[in-house]
């Protein structure tokens, strides 16, 4: 299997005071909120430094030197398409397609957890899978992953919500695709959500 077949993309937001972890920032305030945000961006891309062909995928679309010092050896930057969340991801695997990519992994930037091994798993799921999905603790999902373009997926979702998870399976099936799962982990949305990732082991 050729590595440059595969594509891990990282969607993430410049780290700008009252833009990030808006609902951190109901409790913490929204300086502490930034300054969390960026903790837990540092400790995603350490967590995947040793991954090639990676991409960071910012917005706003002009934040390019605000991405810059996360960027890793291999890797390269992007700015997001316009639109919601559907129309930007839909965007984001339909130009790594375009290209010689075969298997496409998108995350976000809001579950620390993530590993390399992770994205290893949703890559060699994607050899027998259409899409592979890594169910959240909260309804959505931390990672999804295609190998092709699947823009039923993306379209009207309820992001956001608790059914996120649930409405892309149910359309996956409808569609006839064959699904895979990862493990499920825990987004860092909240102040308790902060306090729990901060006070793990190690």
């Amino acid at each position: 299997m050729s590595r440059e077949a595969n594509r891990l993309v990282v969607f993430l937001k410049a780290p700008r005071v009252g833009k990030v972890k808006t609902r951190l920032a109901e409790t913490l305030g929204a300086e502490a909120a930034r300054a969390a945000y960026v903790k837990l961006v540092e400790t995603l891309c350490a967590n995947l430094a040793s991954l090639r062909a990676v991409e960071l995928c910012f917005t706003p679309a002009e934040a390019a030197t605000e991405i810059q010092p996360w960027l890793r050896e291999g890797w390269s930057r992007f700015p997001q398409s316009t639109g919601d969340l559907g129309q930007r991801l839909d965007a984001a695997f339909t130009a790594h397609f375009r290209t010689d990519a075969e298997r496409v992994v998108i995350i976000g930037s809001d579950c620390p957890a993530v590993t390399t091994t992770d994205i290893e798993d949703a890559w060699l799921a994607l050899e027998a899978h259409d899409v592979v999905l890594g169910p959240a603790l909260d309804g959505g999902y931390w990672l999804i992953g295609l190998r092709a373009p699947q823009p039923e997926l993306f379209r009207m979702m309820p992001w956001s919500t608790d059914g996120v998870f649930s409405e892309t399976m149910r359309r996956a099936r409808e569609a006839g695709l064959r699904v895979a799962t990862l493990r499920e982990l825990a987004d860092v949305d909240t102040a308790a959500d902060w306090e729990r990732w901060r006070a793990r082991p190690g």
